[in-house]
């Protein structure tokens, strides 16, 4: 070869190149527009390239690392970002179950204080009346509402007895009167 056919060769190689170049730059902009992934193969694919000129021209692999690791703290900052959103959210969560917990707390301490007082009611009335007090005053109250009705009846009687008396006593005056009165006139003649 003809050293100005060398250079030519040379000169076409590295224009060649540089268009290659500039569609990987192009694909990996586009790439980042869409949000695509990117990776070595969806780069290759968008610039019309392959594989191993990304892999072995030095500016290509620069260009593709300098873009994956962009891309990569990219989305490990839009990663974290999520993840401290998440995070704030089951932190604000785990707050307010900290302070309904902490109210659900008081509330049990004061219903068992509650509580507590009334089985203190409860016991004092053992004490006053113990069990077998009670089931005690329960018989007696039944002896004596029975003798009440016993007494009652037995007042309805004598009632009735005085109202017959009360009328034997009416008659009889009535009869004494009326014998006298039979007395006075024989006696008058």
């Amino acid at each position: 070869m003809r050293p100005s056919n060398t250079a030519a060769a040379i000169a076409a190689r590295r224009t060649q190149t540089k268009d290659k170049l500039d569609r990987v730059a192009t694909a990996i902009g586009q790439l980042r527009r869409d949000r695509s992934r990117l990776t070595v193969r969806g780069i290759a694919q968008r610039a019309d390239v392959s594989a191993t000129f990304l892999y072995e021209n030095a500016d290509a692999r620069a260009l593709v690392q300098n873009a994956v690791t962009d891309s990569r703290s990219r989305r490990d900052a839009a990663g974290q970002a999520e993840h401290d959103r998440i995070e704030a959210t089951w932190r604000e969560r785990a707050m307010n179950a900290e302070a309904e917990l902490t109210r659900t707390q008081k509330e049990v301490l004061v219903q068992r204080q509650r509580i507590g007082e009334l089985m203190g009611q409860i016991r004092g009335f053992d004490r006053m009346v113990p069990g077998e007090s009670v089931q005690h005053l329960i018989s007696e109250n039944t002896t004596l509402k029975h003798l009440v009705q016993k007494l009652t009846q037995e007042h309805r009687k004598l009632q009735e007895r005085l109202e017959g008396a009360r009328s034997n006593l009416r008659f009889s005056d009535k009869r004494i009167a009326a014998l006298e009165a039979q007395l006075l006139e024989r006696k008058q003649p």
